[in-house]
């Protein structure tokens, strides 16, 4: 059943967002919620109140409630794959089975750390690819510049030259490999590890200093790995890292660092299993989301972080955004009845104001911007750094609303028409906050977990199954074919050039 077509009736019509609220005298305290540690914001979004009531109606109609119940079970929610998605049992929700393994492992990964803390291990090389390296990399980025363990390089691209910095950053006599893949069989990860284990053997070393972390421990085992830290088959590589995916944030702050951003997250499961859906803030920011693409028209959403610590936050919610909802069937292999993933993409403040902000306030693309703050400093630099940075974060929202009309455009412009056009800002353009109270392990586990539970309640209300991304398997077989001088028949501008570079 196609439970958004009422909300598609209503596309493109266009939603005067200053005047819901003198429409709506509730609206910023019916659209804004605190949950651990977060404050949300999502009154200057283009939703009036009767289009959160068709979502509200929508979500309950495409069994939002039931769908999260087999999420928290360890019921099957990856239909095509016959698996459960078990991310929550790593923080203590999901079937007695599932929460014990996950325990088991933590143990384990946990066990390792400490040793590999005290043993004189300076360096790890960190290696694998999508959200094998998306995760941790954003982990050590927001919470490792006072870790006092090894230092961790996050290795992901097969260029050669990511491994070729890391490798020359390190030691390899008191260096670590960690090689992260959920099959071990990851081309870019397994051609990265063997380049990085003749390095440690020119040297002396060996497999002995190679710790593999997969879903098949069988094969790491086979391949050679000194030790093998195991994770569950049902656990995707982009919700990973509360897994002994996360191992580089123990290693190099501690593993009670990972115990942090799990009750963190577990926190926010509580939230979203517990509280009803219009004041459930990863619903509400879900049912906004949806409400732009059906509703507005709007695919595109723009995440700008006013920390520099979260600047690898927008690539890591790429990831799970785009590949989780970016479907063209649903559940049952029927093709979608409207738009599915927006287009996520974004950066860092102030940065970005220098850089796309053009686009943001004149151009003639619009989309959904959200804003990601934290109220204390990560620094002990003067006020001025961060009183400076909240002010530019709040200053752009309230600028993408209120806009410059042309005749107050005139007044600036000394007479000069197109040139008071070239100053007038339409406004009217949508944007969220979220203000993190501070950004410790705990609030950034949260913070992760509020996207993920945003990125399923929008799977559910699409009826798409967001576990799975058989979307990134034909160009791998297709890259594997070319490398073994298959005669593919491809096109002709592919076969021009793969000659031209010599494939």
């Amino acid at each position: 059943m196609d439970h958004l077509a009422p909300i598609r009736r209503l596309a493109a019509q266009p939603v005067d967002i200053a005047g819901l609220f003198a429409a709506e005298p509730d609206r910023l305290a019916r659209l804004s919620l605190s949950a651990c540690s977060i404050h949300a914001d999502l009154s200057r979004l283009a939703l009036p109140a009767a289009g959160l009531e068709l979502m509200l109606e929508a979500a309950r109609a495409a069994d939002l409630a039931g769908w999260r119940e087999r999420l928290f079970s360890g019921a099957v929610v990856n239909p095509t794959e016959g698996r459960a998605a078990t991310h929550t049992a790593e923080r203590g929700s999901g079937s007695a089975a599932d929460t014990l393994a996950a325990t088991r492992s933590a143990a384990a990964a946990d066990a390792l750390a400490n040793r590999l803390r005290r043993d004189g291990t300076r360096h790890v090389i960190h290696i694998g690819i999508g959200g094998s390296a998306l995760g941790p990399a954003l982990l050590l980025d927001a919470l490792g510049r006072d870790g006092d363990g090894p230092a961790v390089h996050v290795v992901s691209n097969i260029d050669g030259e990511a491994l070729a910095r890391a490798m020359a950053a390190c030691d390899p006599a008191t260096t670590r490999l960690v090689i992260v893949s959920k099959t071990f069989t990851t081309l870019e990860t397994m051609t990265n590890a063997e380049t990085a284990l003749a390095w440690l053997a020119a040297a002396g070393g060996s497999r002995d200093q190679c710790i593999a972390i997969t879903a098949r421990p069988d094969r790491a085992r086979a391949w050679g790995a000194g030790e093998v830290l195991e994770f569950a088959d049902s656990l995707g590589g982009r919700y990973s890292l509360w897994s002994a995916v996360g191992l580089p944030l123990a290693l190099r702050c501690g593993p009670e660092a990972l115990a942090q951003l799990r009750a963190g997250a577990a926190a926010m499961d509580a939230h979203f299993r517990e509280r009803p859906l219009f004041r459930n803030l990863p619903v509400l920011a879900a049912l906004a989301d949806v409400w732009a693409a059906h509703g507005q028209g709007q695919q595109s959403r723009a995440v700008f972080c006013y920390d520099e610590r979260l600047r690898l936050l927008p690539a890591y919610l790429q990831q799970l955004e785009m590949e989780s909802n970016g479907k063209r069937v649903t559940r049952d292999g029927a093709p979608v009845a409207g738009p599915t993933a927006s287009i996520t993409w974004g950066g860092t403040g102030t940065d970005a104001q220098h850089a796309v902000f053009q686009l943001l306030h004149q151009g003639t693309v619009v989309g959904p911007v959200e804003f990601v703050a934290v109220t204390q400093p990560g620094h002990q630099l003067p006020s001025s750094h961060h009183r400076q940075l909240l002010a530019s974060c709040l200053a752009q929202g309230a600028a993408l609303l209120k806009g410059r009309t042309f005749a107050e455009a005139q007044a600036v412009s000394g007479g000069d028409d197109a040139l008071a056009r070239a100053k007038t800002f339409p406004g009217n353009r949508p944007s969220s906050t979220l203000l993190l109270d501070r950004l410790d392990a705990e609030t950034l586990g949260a913070l992760i977990a509020f996207y993920e539970h945003r990125t399923f309640t929008a799977a559910v209300l699409l009826g798409i199954n967001p576990f799975d991304q058989w979307g990134v398997e034909l160009g791998k077989e297709l890259a594997n074919a070319m490398l073994a001088g298959t005669d593919l028949g491809l096109d002709p501008s592919t076969a021009d050039l793969m000659a031209r570079a010599g494939l």
